[in-house]
């Protein structure tokens, strides 16, 4: 029995430090942009690459992906409306898989003090006991952001749906170590090395759909390995 809850406590403890390692080559290597993590075009509401690339801009720190070159300047015209219904929908495509039952400010219930504050963060989820803690949040972002995140880690790693890595197609815990845990949205995604991090950070949305419908990576899905097995050459360290 102690043995069996060391092992528990030692796989937890190795998620949150590989966690740990994928928030800091995010922190070094990003520009600290909000990934866009809806699958559709906020004005259209097409499915982004149904009509070709998707077209890609960033506002106050926000990315923003349009369907085609049209929606841009429909979105510049009435921003607060588009922003208003992107936030809603981030609401509710993250709140099933938000893994706090406590307000990560104040650890009070949440309910307890009326209907929950549902901030967003850039473009995650946050949820909040009242609106005195939205504040405290900003104030010490960064803190809070890690609780948040090991918390998605501990949480949704025993049912983590795939056992190899959803950008290169490589065995989980194999050849490359333990896996690394990046967190996107609420959610979980497990990677073989550091050296994917950066194919899940330029369109996480892409690598949670893949997730959801139970697909692993690999080359064909634009990773920067070479192959699906046991040597990698990743991309240059400039791909964003």
């Amino acid at each position: 029995m102690v043995l069996s809850l060391f092992k528990q406590f030692a796989r937890v403890a190795m998620s949150l430090a590989v966690l740990s390692v994928a928030q800091a080559v995010v922190a070094e290597e990003s520009a600290e942009v909000a990934p866009h993590l809806l699958s559709t075009c906020p004005v259209s509401g097409s499915e982004l690459g149904a009509m070709g690339e998707p077209v890609s801009k960033v506002y106050d720190g926000k990315e923003v992906k349009f369907c085609c070159g049209g929606c841009p300047a429909k979105y510049e015209a009435d921003r607060a409306k588009y922003d208003a219904e992107i936030e809603a929908k981030l609401i509710a495509s993250q709140t099933p898989h938000y893994p706090l039952e406590t307000c990560v400010v104040s650890g009070e219930k949440l309910g307890a003090m009326g209907e929950p504050v549902n901030y967003i963060d850039g473009s995650t989820l946050v949820r909040l006991c009242c609106k005195g803690c939205v504040p405290k949040f900003q104030a010490n972002e960064d803190k809070y952001r890690s609780s948040l995140d090991q918390a998605v880690a501990e949480k949704q790693v025993a049912d983590y749906p795939l056992d190899t890595c959803v950008v290169s197609g490589d065995k989980l815990g194999g050849a490359m170590g333990d896996p690394i845990d990046y967190v996107a949205g609420n959610r979980l995604i497990r990677l073989c090395c550091k050296g994917c991090i950066k194919d899940v950070a330029k369109d996480p949305a892409k690598y949670l759909q893949m997730i959801d419908e139970g697909h692993g990576g690999g080359a064909a899905e634009g990773s920067g390995h070479s192959d699906g097995h046991g040597e990698h050459q990743h991309g240059s360290a400039d791909q964003k």
